[in-house]
Formats: C-alpha cells, sequence, structure tokens
C-alpha cells in the first residue's frame, strides 16, 4: 500500500509533465487558428473593399452608357428637327450645317464604290438652335470633332503610374512622349532664356524677320533644296491646324471644296470647314492589293483623277489637292516619282497643292528615304504648291504651337500673314525656336539620333505584340503610329461593330483611334501611337490583348449558337448554363472546401507563412510537433 501510494502522485506528475508541451502546442495551435482567421477576416474586408470599388466603377460606366445615350437621343432628335426645318422651309434653300463628322462617332455603312466622288455632307444636324447665335454661331456650338469623346474620358481619367495607375492609357493623340528629357533641357539652357524690348512688342505678321531667316536655312539644309530659300516665302503661324485654316480662307470660297485621300489625319476636317465652310472630296483608297507591287491603301493619280470628274460631275467647285507627307496614320512615304505625278495632275485640272511634311524629321526606319517636294528641282506649278511644317512632332513639343508656310506665291503668304493677326505666335517663344533651329550640331548629333532609336524599339516592342496576336497591320517606316487591322473582331463589317470595339477598349482603359475618325472606307482599321515609355506600351498592350481575347471567345460562342441554332449538335448552351449557375443558399462542405481553396489560391498566406518560416518563429513549438508527427 505504501509503494503504491508513493507510486500515485509521482506517476501524475510525470503524466503532467509530459502533457505540459502538448498542451503548449496546442495553445500555440490555437493561437495560429485565431491569428488565421483574423487573417481570413482581414482578406473578407479587402475582398468587399474590392468588390465595392468594383461596383462603383461598374456603376460610373453605367451612367456614362446612360450619357452617351441621351447624347444619341439628342442627336436624332436634332435629325428630325433639322428635317422637319427642311420640309417646312418648303423648297427654299436650306441653311448650311456642319460637316458629316461633326458628331462622333457617327454610325454608318462602308460607302458603295459606285464611282460618285463622296462629298462631305454638311447637311447632317445641328443639335440645338440657340436664338442668341447666328447661323454660324450654332454650328460652331454644336460642332464637335471625330476624336472629342475618346479625349474627354481620357482627360477626365488619365493614367498615372502613381497617382491612377488604373486610368486610361491614351494610344490616340500622336505625340511623341519619348524626348522630353532632350527637349527640357535645351530649352531650360541659358542662351534660350532672352528677353528683349522687340520680343515684347508687336512683330511682322509673317514673323520676326530672324525667326524667318532660320526657318528659311532650317529648311534648306533639312528638305535639301536645290537652291536655298526666300525668308519672303516663309509665314510663321501658332500651329499647322491654323495653317490649314489660313489657307482654306485665302484660296476658297465659302462651298468650295478640297481634294484629299482617305484615310487621313481627321483633324483637317475641322480646321478648313470651321471658319471658310470650306468642304472635303474624298478619295477613297482600299487595303486590297490590286496588281504586282502595289501596296495597300495606295494613291494613284487614275484615284484622283476619277474622284475629282465625279465631283465636278455632281457640282462641285474644287480648288486645292491635300498631301500629307510622311503620311498620317498610314506612316507611307510618297516617292519623288509619285510625289510629281500629284503635281502634275494638280496642274493639269489648275489646283492648289497644300503639302504638309510635319512628320519629316521623324523617319526612323534607317533605309526608308523622304524626299520633301521642296527638294524637287522643278515643281510643275511653284505658284499653286505650298509646303508646311512644324515642330510638335519632330521636336516632340506639341504643346508649343509654332508652324510655318513655304510658298512662292507672294499673294498667298500676304492672304496668311493678314489672318496672323489671329494666330499669331508670342516673341519670346519665336526667339527659342529659333535658338533651337539654328543649333544644328545638337539636332543632328544628340537629338535625332536619340530619337530616331527610341522610336525604332518601341515600335519594335508594339509591332512584335501585334505579331503574337496574330494581328495585320501596315509596317511602316515614320511617324509615331502603326495602321491596324482588327477587321476580324468585327461581328459584321459595319461602322457601327466599330465603334463598339473602339468603346471596348476605352472601357477597358486603353485610348485608340478608330477608322471612321479618319475616313476611312473599311471598318476594322484602327489607329495606334507607339512614341510612349516602356511600362505606359506594356500597360496598354496587356489591355488591348485583354480585349481581343475577350471579343474573340465572344464570337466563337455566338458561332457555336448559331451552329446550334441551325440544328448542328453543339452542347455550347448548356456548358455556359451550367459554369454560371449558383444554387440559392445550402452549400454542402465540398463546396466549402472548394471556395476555401478557391481563397488560399487567391491570397500570398501560404507562401508567406512556409515550414521553414514558422520553425524560425517558434523553434520549441516545432521541434515538439515534429517529434509528434514522427510517432503517426
Amino acid at each position: 500500500m505504501a509503494g503504491s501510494g508513493l507510486d500515485g502522485p509521482q506517476h501524475l506528475w510525470r503524466k503532467r509533465k509530459g502533457r505540459e508541451p502538448l498542451d503548449e502546442l496546442v495553445s500555440r495551435v490555437l493561437l495560429a487558428q485565431r491569428a488565421s482567421e483574423e487573417r481570413f477576416l482581414q482578406m473578407e474586408e479587402r475582398r468587399m473593399e474590392r468588390e465595392q470599388e468594383v461596383e462603383e466603377r461598374r456603376l460610373r460606366l453605367e451612367e456614362r452608357r446612360l450619357q452617351l445615350d441621351r447624347e444619341h437621343e439628342l442627336r436624332m432628335f436634332g435629325v428630325f428637327a433639322q428635317m422637319l426645318g427642311m420640309l417646312r422651309q418648303a423648297g427654299g434653300e436650306p441653311s448650311p450645317q456642319p460637316p458629316a463628322d461633326s458628331g462622333y462617332p457617327q454610325e454608318r455603312e462602308a460607302p458603295e464604290r459606285s464611282g460618285k466622288s463622296e462629298v462631305q455632307d454638311h447637311g447632317m444636324y445641328n443639335q440645338f438652335h440657340s436664338p442668341y447665335l447666328s447661323t454660324r454661331g450654332n454650328i460652331l456650338s454644336s460642332f464637335r470633332g471625330s476624336a472629342e469623346e475618346g479625349y474627354r474620358a481620357y482627360h477626365e481619367d488619365k493614367y498615372d503610374e502613381d497617382k491612377n495607375p488604373s486610368g486610361i492609357v491614351n494610344f490616340g493623340t500622336s505625340e511623341n512622349k519619348l524626348c522630353f528629357d532632350l527637349m527640357s533641357k535645351r530649352l531650360t539652357q541659358s542662351d534660350m532664356n532672352v528677353i528683349e524690348p522687340p520680343l515684347l512688342q508687336y512683330p511682322d505678321w509673317k514673323g520676326h524677320m530672324f525667326l524667318r531667316e532660320e526657318v528659311a536655312r532650317f529648311l534648306t539644309y533639312y528638305c535639301k533644296t536645290p537652291v536655298p530659300l526666300n525668308p519672303e516665302n516663309v509665314v510663321i503661324l501658332n500651329g499647322c491646324g491654323s495653317l490649314f485654316s489660313a489657307l482654306a480662307a485665302v484660296l476658297c470660297d465659302a462651298g468650295d471644296a478640297v481634294l484629299i485621300a482617305t484615310p487621313f489625319y481627321g483633324g483637317i476636317t475641322q480646321s478648313i470647314f470651321l471658319y471658310s465652310s470650306v468642304k472635303l472630296v474624298y478619295v477613297h483608297l482600299e487595303s486590297k492589293i490590286s496588281a504586282p507591287g502595289t501596296r495597300p491603301f495606295q494613291l494613284t493619280v487614275q484615284a484622283l483623277e476619277r474622284t475629282l470628274q465625279a465631283a465636278i460631275a455632281e457640282g462641285s467647285k474644287v480648288k486645292a489637292l491635300v498631301l500629307i507627307n510622311p503620311h498620317n496614320p498610314l506612316g507611307d512615304i510618297y516617292s519623288s516619282s509619285e510625289m510629281m505625278e500629284f503635281l502634275e495632275f494638280a496642274k493639269r485640272h489648275t489646283l492648289h497643292v497644300i503639302v504638309d511634311e510635319i512628320y519629316m524629321l521623324s523617319v526612323y526606319d534607317e533605309s526608308a528615304t523622304f524626299h520633301s517636294v521642296l527638294s524637287l528641282d522643278k515643281l510643275p506649278d511653284p505658284q499653286r504648291t505650298h509646303v508646311m511644317w512644324g515642330i510638335s512632332k519632330d521636336f516632340a513639343i506639341s504643346g508649343i504651337r509654332f508652324g510655318t508656310l513655304h510658298s512662292q506665291n507672294q499673294d498667298v503668304c500676304n492672304g496668311v500673314a493678314s489672318l496672323c493677326y489671329f494666330h499669331g505666335v508670342c516673341g519670346p517663344i519665336q526667339y527659342k525656336m529659333a535658338q533651337l533651329l539654328r543649333d544644328r550640331d545638337w539636332i543632328n548629333q544628340v537629338y535625332l539620333r536619340v530619337n530616331h532609336a527610341r522610336l525604332r524599339a518601341a515600335q519594335a516592342y508594339v509591332t512584335e505584340e501585334l505579331r503574337a496576336l496574330g494581328v495585320p497591320f501596315l509596317n511602316c517606316s515614320a511617324g509615331f503610329f502603326i495602321w491596324i487591322d482588327f477587321r476580324k473582331y468585327l461581328r459584321a463589317p459595319t461602322f457601327e461593330e466599330e465603334v463598339i470595339l473602339w468603346r471596348h477598349f476605352l472601357e477597358n482603359k486603353v485610348l485608340l483611334s478608330c477608322g471612321k475618325a479618319f475616313e476611312c472606307c473599311e471598318p476594322g482599321w484602327f489607329r495606334i501611337i507607339f512614341s510612349d515609355k516602356t511600362h505606359r506600351l506594356q500597360l496598354g498592350m496587356q489591355r488591348i490583348r485583354k480585349v481581343l481575347e475577350q471579343r474573340e471567345r465572344e464570337m466563337q460562342v455566338e458561332e457555336r449558337s448559331r451552329g446550334d441554332e441551325e440544328g448542328k449538335a453543339d452542347s455550347t448552351d448548356e456548358v455556359i448554363y451550367v459554369s454560371s449557375h449558383r444554387e440559392p443558399s445550402s452549400s454542402s462542405l465540398g463546396d466549402l472546401i472548394v471556395q476555401l481553396q478557391s481563397q488560399m489560391r487567391s491570397s500570398d498566406w501560404l507562401q508567406r507563412n512556409t515550414a521553414e518560416s514558422f520553425a524560425q518563429q517558434n523553434p520549441d513549438v516545432y521541434q515538439v510537433f515534429s517529434k509528434f508527427m514522427g510517432k503517426q
């Protein structure tokens, strides 16, 4: 009995001592469980916050869609009101109206290739008729450029890697964002910061003579002219948009027309219409290669001749031809022989030729050669040939409004100079531009070398991404853009479908320019701007890929659905229904496990809490736990 009594307490003590590590392990496990539960609750709170953010974004998008629907209804109301007004005039002449692209985007089918010219329609609509405005004032008030909707959305939600990483990436505005470092450094050097009394006074309306002399020398050098250019033939305005507007006013009367090949930079439309009511006659070019040795969207004299004759037969008075070289948006470069053919065509029909060479120094392909019109030995009609250039593209400073016109016709120069009263460039900026243009060593040895290298690298990255996506595009040599063929992503070959795809890109926070904005006759072509920093290019291309993959899946589903409706064996509908079905409330243990696994995969908790990290943080518990597991 004595031995048994002595053994009893000792046995209990040993048993209790043996259980202490296990109790500690259980305690630690309970603490870890509590921490896991708290972590799970935090994850749930963050998930709910993210869902709330997604819901808020969805509501904003829904509000935006409702706003667009309201705008569409207003536009339709304007159309009906205009039609009623025309009927009430009982045969009288209708008032002049804005051009066809005064509302963006207009949804229409591709035009028929009937041989008729397509003259820009000036009888669409005015949204409102204010009693306080003149007819022209109402036109100006209701006029909207072809890209306004996208740019307005972009300015309200700009991408910023720090402040707004979910904002819109802008691949729609043709700006060079690759050389801000070079230009900001050069424009802030001491030789640029000069303020003298003449710079603060009214200049010659053509521009200060010191600047026109520098522009003449600059163009003589870079355009490789046969003889030095005369500064008296140079006029300075605040940008090439103002130059287009001024030339339209000087060369044309209200109601006259200008010939231009499509696709083309859409800003020209409002530049020549808003002040002067000048129409555009479209020479529609097609992507299909018609003969060996030709290229997509190739401009020919035959196409110009055919469109001009059709326009004349319809009563249009065509006064001028616009040529863009290097071309926007095609990135094409016309050869000297092609340009000479176009100029000779214009001479035969007594047409002025406005040549836009604003991308002449942005030819980044070393195998390509640009020939300025000013380099030709003998112009067919020098008195009707007018060349414009500006700094916004080639020198990556579109915010400084500076454009130059060269024309041997002094009457044209004087007429444009009269409008410089409204479109002049301030004196200090004229001085800076003269300093910049005369710095030939910096331009050649530093700026152009770096700029062309960066443009080549950016273009190579985007084209490689497009090849990986299997998307066709035109391989260009100049400019900041690539003309892309997204036609296979349209459900139908209509501009309505093109606009839907464009909006899908915008809803996924990437802004592109669709073909309708350039009056392309084939729905499905888009322009993408690649002259941007690598991280924005990568993000933008990721978003483009997402839209295209989603679009492709949707079209495949629709195609299978159509096949099922036609009696083909296809279980697509059933699969979609099952995969999207959810039970109301009762969930089995298996469902909960699947849900928990999904949540664990979406969390980094397991990655951060490995066995090694647990052993380092809790060595004693880990040792006891290991021994315990070894006995199992």
